[in-house]
């Protein structure tokens, strides 16, 4: 007989427990209902949804393309600055157009230099598995553009910089 004593007084806790955590839940269903309702309303930004490729397999979330992302502009933005770019700018686009998500701009010295931070975003980027849609101006090496699709990045030398001002349009 002590056998089935042992089990309802173990059950009795657990009881106590699992009516806690309702009673709890409860009590935090009732609050977040108060600061629903009694808050301002407010005017939620429109996401863009990132642009997907057809490699892409339809089973990822929304959370797994924003860590690609966070991790694709860690990458570019660690490699301007190894490189020793200058005057890095990073605009979130996510909210003012649908081209990209982020557009980082930079300058580099001299042509070999614009070069060779371009080289060096696009190895970081595939060595990490990402990749790089399209690579513009590498004959000249005045202005290059290296497009993730998700972000795009701008190297100018100082003087071409200068004469489009390109960031610019994106200022607010």
């Amino acid at each position: 007989m002590a056998a089935p004593k042992k089990t309802t007084a173990a059950k009795k806790p657990a009881a106590k427990k699992a009516a806690a955590k309702t009673t709890v839940k409860a009590a935090v269903v009732k609050k977040s209902a108060v600061k629903k309702t009694t808050a301002p309303k407010t005017v939620m930004k429109k996401t863009v949804a990132p642009k997907t490729t057809a490699k892409k397999s339809a089973g990822k979330t929304l959370n797994t393309v924003e860590k690609r992302i966070v991790e694709q502009r860690y990458l570019i933005l660690k490699s301007l600055d190894d490189g020793k770019a200058e005057d890095i700018l990073d605009f979130d686009l996510r909210a003012r157009s649908s081209l990209a998500d982020y557009i980082v701009i930079a300058s580099g010295r001299s042509t070999r230099h614009v070069s060779s931070l371009a080289e060096n975003i696009s190895k970081s980027l595939k060595q990490a598995g990402h990749k790089i849609l399209h690579r513009e101006g590498e004959g000249s090496n005045d202005w290059v553009i290296v497009d993730t699709g998700d972000i795009v990045v701008h190297i100018f030398r100082p003087e071409v910089r200068s004469y489009y001002r390109i960031e610019e349009i994106w200022q607010k």
